[in-house]
């Protein structure tokens, strides 16, 4: 809608790149920005003026402004992953996602604030601080919550954005960006756009480039899109899928973009409901929206079966030992030498390593290290690597056998429930909560398969909940389709912030209804 208002002329790239700038500014308590690129903004802004002056727009994108996480290279702009090991690394290149952006006119305002080198699900344990939800300061959940009596209880009532790609999803859910990207190993894109109320795409293993992407686990990484609504998801994809010779685990085929058609008949689909995805932990409201859910496709006339993932269980657990192991091996090169934090001291090489390293890493990503090179130990390399990665193929195989019965979507909660209030989030430390945060979403990845995240309607505390949807690999256009259709069923509610209630353009935007929340 806003790419046929600045065709139309109703709005110039340049005008609306100040609003969103503006709103940056209003909205910098969320802390959901670590570097706002403004001058550089403007000045592509302007360029997309002139292209639309001339009548040779680059595309759909063009003049859109947009975000991104800060663990994908940017050529001239600081990368820093929100780790001090980074503060002041700034990249020589783009990374592939970006440039494609850029080649087709997208606007980058800044990136955005996430997790320590992405590991994490609150978006909390980076050195620039957490990232606030902005559904706290939402209408919806002001209403609903219970006011304090202090005002500094009432400074700490504030939610979690999910992580580890919550500056991107606070950045799109309070408008100050049409789209954002994530990055997504564990769950970490789907996760946050659960808890701030927006769409969440991570595609199949290999149809986006990683390269640029600064590695957390090479074999699950995607770069992920986070947008307003399906239809947009949709559009990114397109700007981003594609073969890139700088990635070999890239697909070698041409990747076709579509357009989402309006799916009128459900009748021919047939849903999975895997029951190992009612775990322990998901709260009885998550429940209940699940199953409303699975009844809103039943209603329309498609197939709803419940299907068995048996293998599901033990995905923590693989996970715990492939990422650390692929962690420890990934953040070798962070030595102090190159590039990076380098620390004083100057008795020897190996103490400048080992002392570049302690104060480069938090605890966070140094337990992990800790962790990977003890399963990679020559003694444990078997018993627990390599029995990971059969426990992996296990799991992988599961989805294969569920999708050749003939299941087209498997439907899924996204999170064990609402946001957590921040206070309550940093009781238990990173590794428990991250294994409790991914529990229904890191499957995905072990499988490389596309799984999205819909908004679907607000918790009894005025908090956004989302359903997952997950797809046969490769078929993002049937995946997408069908999230589509449910996006419109369910009419989520537009966040009431009042900050930026004068400037909001109506994009994407639907009104609630009734009869789902």
């Amino acid at each position: 809608q806003v790419s046929a208002a600045l065709k139309e002329g109703r709005v110039t790239p340049t005008e609306l790149c100040q609003r969103c700038l503006a709103l940056i500014k209003s909205t910098k308590f969320l802390n959901a920005y670590i570097t706002v690129t403004e001058e550089a903004a403007l000045k592509q802004a302007e360029e997309s003026e002139e292209r639309y002056k001339k009548g040779q727009p680059l595309g759909i994108l063009d003049g859109i402004p947009i975000a991104v996480k800060d663990n994908f290279n940017t050529a001239g702009i600081e990368t820093t992953c929100a780790s001090k090991m980074l503060k002041g690394y700034i990249s020589p290149y783009n990374a592939t996602v970006v440039q494609k952006l850029l080649d087709r006119g997208a606007v980058l305002l800044g990136k955005t604030n996430l997790d320590e080198f992405a590991m994490g699900s609150g978006s909390t344990d980076g050195i620039f601080g957490p990232v606030r939800n902005p559904w706290s300061y939402s209408k919806q959940y002001k209403e609903k919550s219970v006011p304090k009596s202090h005002s500094e209880d009432k400074e700490s009532d504030w939610v979690i954005t999910g992580g580890s790609s919550g500056g991107s999803a606070a950045a799109v859910s309070s408008f100050t960006c049409f789209a954002a990207l994530g990055s997504d190993t564990g769950g970490s894109t789907r996760n946050p756009a659960a808890h701030c109320g927006v769409v969440g795409l991570k595609p199949t293993y290999g149809l986006i480039s990683r390269h640029g992407l600064i590695p957390l686990v090479n074999s699950m990484d995607v770069p992920g899109i986070l947008t307003r609504c399906v239809d947009d998801a949709a559009v990114l994809l397109g700007s981003l899928a594609g073969h890139d010779p700088k990635d070999s685990t890239t697909i070698q085929d041409d990747f076709k973009p579509f357009e989402l058609p309006d799916l009128t008949d459900v009748s021919k689909l047939s849903i999975g409901i895997p029951k190992e995805y009612n775990a322990p932990g998901l709260s009885s409201e998550i429940l209940a929206l699940w199953s409303k859910a699975a009844d809103l496709f039943k209603n329309a006339g498609a197939k709803v079966v419940e299907v068995s993932l048996p293998h599901t269980r033990y995905s923590i657990v693989c996970y715990h030992v492939l990422c650390t192991a692929e962690v420890a091996s990934n953040m070798a090169r962070f030595d102090g030498l190159e590039y990076g934090h380098r620390s004083d001291v100057k008795d020897s090489t190996e103490s400048m390593y080992a002392a570049t390293r302690r104060e480069g890493f938090n605890d966070v990503v140094r337990g992990r290290i800790l962790s990977g090179n003890y399963f990679l130990l020559k003694q444990n390399y078997e018993k627990y690597f390599v029995k990971a990665q059969k426990v992996r193929r296990l799991i992988a195989n599961d989805f294969v056998k569920v999708f050749r019965s003939g299941v087209d979507i498997l439907l899924t909660p996204t999170t064990l429930s609402d946001a957590a209030p921040y206070t309550e989030f940093i009781q238990e430390d990173n590794r428990t909560r991250s294994a409790q945060d991914d529990i229904l979403t890191q499957a995905a990845n072990m499988a490389g398969l596309p799984a999205i995240n819909v908004p679907t309607a607000l918790s009894e505390r005025g908090l956004p909940v989302g359903l997952q949807f997950i797809g046969r690999s490769f078929q993002e256009k049937q995946l997408l389709t069908v999230a589509k259709w449910f996006e419109k069923q369910v009419q989520f509610p537009v966040i009431q912030l009042e900050e930026v209630k004068r400037h909001d353009n109506g994009v994407c935007q639907h009104q609630k209804s009734a009869s789902f929340s």
